[in-house]
């Protein structure tokens, strides 16, 4: 479009317009462009920069959680022979030094019946009610005509929700009921008809004096552990509540063969842990010191120079070794305690001997410094809260009633009543405790429970804080996307008006070539006169 106006402007005065309008457009919005284009190299850079940084943090504490969660830097329970039971510590409990004798004397199993064979799953099994006893509760179980097969009967039987699960064995061209309980003799279970049903419901009946039902394939039974000549009856073979801090899961049962149980102090993988955190601290410490000043002698200034997000970042992190992270009375309670040393330029380095010192004097407390827990001071409030859940403190509770006759627990949570629900009490929404619950095994006047984040949890309050929605980073990044709009509305703004300014260049140059024209016209005119003149005069 500009080339053909340019052809026809420059028909009157010779000149090349259209180039020169070109010109003093490119002229106009060089510096206007070179301007913008400055403004948004800077903030994307500062994007990025602030992406790396993100990504550089969040990793960090990951892989540092990642860690811990691991179980290596916490003492852990070795058993003899794993092929009988196994062990483990259980998340934020503090074990110490233990040992024990166990024996397994017996497993603890599910209770299963087994009825005689139909012809198929569509098989008839009668209409009636049967009804399901467990735990000392009855369900009926309505056969109508319906669901009068033994898929309805087995659907039934589900849906009631019963702790007793109903299924079909097929087997020589037949179908067979089974039923399963759960683990431990309190779970055994029983089905009966009225007296005098003859539907055919009364082939799934089982109980004391019942004939031609159900046959028992196997009892419900609870688990039977020795430990250290005492015997312990449990409903699971999953046990956590016979040592205290120690997830036992019962594998064989060896009567009279007893296995021993020691623990293992995390030392080498603590110190390892010290140099790893370390040497990643220092890691994202340069990255963040390059994108700030770019690590030049001198000061260079980085992307993010006087990014308030990163400002916040770096002195969180630099607080980290002087962060308390346990609670424990005696020995340390941060990581400066245990040779973890700040130098001059804000990196770190552990100092060997003190963190040595540190594992042989308070082993338990240098372990409450990396890993998360939560402990109680009263053996009848027994905390029930995931372990990371709550904020870090100590939580008094006091005047714990426990529920009597199926009643509601209750107790004063930091000086706040709260109503339980059965044995639990749950601190609401709106307490700073919020996240905590516990149970009430007994009545409390008063008692302490302690939630120690250790380095992990340190870390994870750090990295919700930065990447909360109203956080710092969340800030930071809000307003380079402010930004960056802001920018790419001055880009629309600046082209509208540099196409305005080619406009008025245009339009210009088009009325001047119109005015050369005619005086270009009246010129020929007058030339031809004179020449008229001049010749008629001759």
């Amino acid at each position: 479009m500009v080339s053909s106006i340019g052809y026809a402007l420059g028909a009157g005065s010779g000149i090349d317009t259209a180039k020169l309008i070109e010109d003093l457009y490119a002229a106009s919005r060089a510096p206007k462009e070179a301007a913008i284009k400055r403004r948004e190299e800077a903030n994307a850079a500062k994007i990025s920069a602030l992406g790396q940084a993100s990504n550089a943090l969040a990793s960090f504490s990951t892989a540092l959680n990642a860690l811990i969660s691991t179980g290596t830097l916490s003492t852990q329970p070795v058993i003899s022979d794993s092929s009988i039971l196994s062990a483990k510590a259980l998340t934020g409990a503090k074990i110490g030094d233990y040992s024990a004798q166990l024996e397994v004397k017996q497993l603890a199993k599910a209770q299963s019946l087994v009825s005689a064979q139909l012809s198929g799953a569509n098989a008839a099994v009668g209409e009636g009610t049967l009804t399901l006893s467990v735990s000392g509760k009855d369900y009926d179980i309505e056969i109508t005509s319906a669901n009068n097969s033994l898929d309805g009967l087995v659907k039934a039987i589900n849906d009631a929700r019963t702790g007793v699960s109903a299924s079909i064995v097929t087997e020589n061209g037949g179908a067979k009921l089974m039923l399963k309980g759960a683990t431990g003799e309190a779970q055994a279970f029983s089905l009966s008809v009225p007296d005098g049903t003859d539907s055919g419901l009364e082939r799934f009946a089982f109980g004391p004096g019942v004939t031609g039902g159900l046959t028992e394939a196997q009892a419900a039974r609870d688990a039977i552990i020795i430990l250290d000549g005492v015997e312990i009856r449990r409903a699971s073979n999953t046990v956590s509540d016979v040592i205290s801090g120690v997830e036992l899961v019962l594998k064989r049962e060896v009567p009279g063969t007893s296995i021993s149980m020691t623990t293992e102090r995390p030392r080498e993988a603590i110190t390892q842990a010290m140099d790893d955190f370390v040497a990643a601290f220092n890691e994202l410490h340069a990255l963040l010191n390059e994108l700030t000043t770019n690590g030049v002698a001198g000061g260079a200034a980085g992307p993010l120079r006087d990014d308030i997000g990163i400002r916040d970042v770096k002195r969180q992190l630099n607080a980290l070794t002087s962060t308390v992270l346990g609670s424990n009375a005696q020995g340390p309670r941060t990581l400066s305690e245990i040779g973890a040393i700040t130098n001059r330029d804000g990196t770190l380095s552990v100092a060997p001997a003190k963190l040595s010192d540190a594992l042989d004097r308070f082993p338990d407390a240098v372990e409450a410094l990396f890993n998360p827990s939560q402990h109680s001071s009263n053996p009848n409030i027994v905390i029930t809260s995931v372990i990371g859940k709550v904020k870090p403190g100590t939580y008094v509770i006091t005047n714990a009633k426990a529920g009597v006759n199926g009643g509601n627990s209750s107790a004063v949570i930091d000086g706040n009543a709260v109503n339980g629900a059965g044995d639990y009490v749950i601190a609401p929404y709106n307490s700073s405790a919020v996240g905590l619950s516990f149970m009430v095994k007994g009545d409390v006047a008063e008692a302490t429970i302690t939630i120690d984040p250790g380095l992990g949890g340190a870390l994870k309050s750090i990295r919700d804080a930065l990447f909360a929605n109203e956080g710092p980073l969340a800030s930071s990044n809000s307003r380079l996307q402010q930004n960056a709009k802001e920018i790419a509305e001055d880009r629309e703004k600046m082209d509208a008006r540099m196409t305005a300014y080619r406009d008025q260049l245009v339009t210009s140059y088009a009325a001047m070539e119109k005015r050369v024209s005619a005086f270009k016209a009246t010129q020929t005119y007058l030339d031809q006169q004179i020449k008229m003149w001049t010749k008629s005069n001759d």
